[in-house]
């Protein structure tokens, strides 16, 4: 009688284990929160001191990376979120590029040209370039509401082949063929082009343009990340998916399709324009061929290799995407199978894009939801695993008392 009676019953022993896992798990998801708080924290660190410690190259590869990842958060949104295929995104790209640098530059004549310009202050012609690449989605909207899938792609690149005869053969507003510089960026007085007789030092480092670019880059793709991660997680990023999962269904439940397919649109070439602002100012000269199918296709690729619908996984896609060519032809010398550009065999560009084909089929594969859907299944195998280690013992305890 006494061991039947000092022996739990079956119901409450399940609800303390119970308990006990709950707490398990709770406890795990705390710490794995810190640690993303703690990774978070030392990148921003990392990310603050690049500057003082490597060379141009690598912070001009930092600047195209910047630019590529917030016009990749802009597909993203557009792809991943609203469902809408847009094989056009290189045209607001050129958009906001050439909108900042005729807004912001200045009328002469060179030779037997005439560019044009407005002279406007650099912020406010920004500013100016976004909206102006708004607008052109707004634009193009009403065709993106009465086309899906396939069809919107094939619109959409129409867009690009557009742009480019308007960016050859304008040239008061583009340069034609051969371009035209850009104007240098500035804000409260400080400019990020460099001075004559004027040097900044920071920490006994001199801070040229990239130096300062670089700050302006990491400031506007921060912002422009926790703008994304806001607005998806709110109401809009709700109505989006619903436009996108059954379209119908969300029209019968009073979500207005066609005025969220033009937010869609509207705010994906607004991303668009400032990652072409961004890029504009990391080239410092630009030119239309920059601006080509090559490029929309390079921005579709960004976003399928890092996950439809994630914004770290686009960033991480757009830093893939972006800086690969430029790496592989920096090492072309001491990589086996590569040859330097101009030479006999696999040039850094063919296999740059030889990596992104092998790595967008095998996330196909292998992991649809691309790297942003493997570094989730990463973090949930470590948040089994600790959870795992800290019952064990608990079990361990439980059964040694009863």
């Amino acid at each position: 009688m006494s061991d039947l009676r000092t022996e739990p019953p079956v119901a409450q022993q399940t609800a303390v284990e119970h308990t006990s896992r709950s707490g398990d798990a709770a406890t795990g998801r705390r710490h794995i929160t810190r640690a993303r708080l703690l990774v978070l924290s030392a990148a921003t660190v990392v990310l603050l001191a690049v500057p003082l410690y490597v060379d141009a190259f690598w912070l001009q590869l930092g600047l195209f990376a910047f630019a590529a990842a917030v016009a990749a958060l802009g597909l993203g949104l557009l792809l991943g979120h609203a469902g809408q295929l847009s094989l056009g995104h290189s045209f607001f790209v050129a958009v906001g590029a050439y909108g900042y640098t005729f807004l912001a530059a200045e009328s002469r004549t060179l030779g037997v040209s005439h560019q044009s310009g407005l002279a406007l202050p650099p912020l406010v012609a920004a500013v100016l370039a976004v909206l102006l690449a708004g607008l052109a989605g707004l634009l193009f909207s009403p065709i993106a509401a009465r086309l899906r899938g396939i069809y919107l792609g094939i619109a959409s690149l129409g867009l690009v082949f557009a742009g480019q005869h308007v960016l050859f053969n304008s040239e008061p507003l583009t340069g034609g063929f051969n371009g035209r510089n850009v104007p240098g960026f500035s804000l409260l007085g400080i400019s990020v082009d460099a001075l004559p007789g004027k040097t900044l030092y920071v920490l006994g480092v001199p801070f040229g343009r990239e130096e300062k670019l670089w700050y302006l880059g990491l400031a506007v793709t921060a912002g422009a990340y926790l703008c994304y991660r806001n607005m998806v997680r709110g109401r809009p990023g709700r109505a989006l998916r619903a436009v996108r999962d059954r379209e119908l269904m969300a029209g019968i439940m009073g979500v207005p399709v066609t005025r969220y397919k033009a937010y869609a649109f509207l705010i994906s070439s607004m991303y668009a324009g400032l990652g072409g602002v961004l890029l504009a100012l990391a080239f410092g000269r630009i030119v239309p061929e920059t601006f080509g199918i090559a490029l929309a296709i390079e921005y579709l690729a960004m976003v399928v290799i890092g996950g439809l619908g994630s914004a770290a996984g686009a960033v991480a896609g757009a830093v893939f995407v972006s800086c690969l060519p430029a790496v592989l032809e920096r090492y072309a010398a001491v990589l086996p199978g590569l040859a330097p550009a101009g030479s006999d065999g696999v040039s850094p560009a063919v296999a740059a894009k030889f990596a992104f084909g092998a790595a967008i089929v095998a996330l196909l594969l292998f992991e649809p939801g691309g790297a942003a859907a493997a570094g989730n299944r990463l973090l949930r195998a470590v948040r089994r695993l600790a959870s795992g280690q800290r019952a064990r013992p608990a079990r361990r305890t439980n059964q040694s008392q009863q």
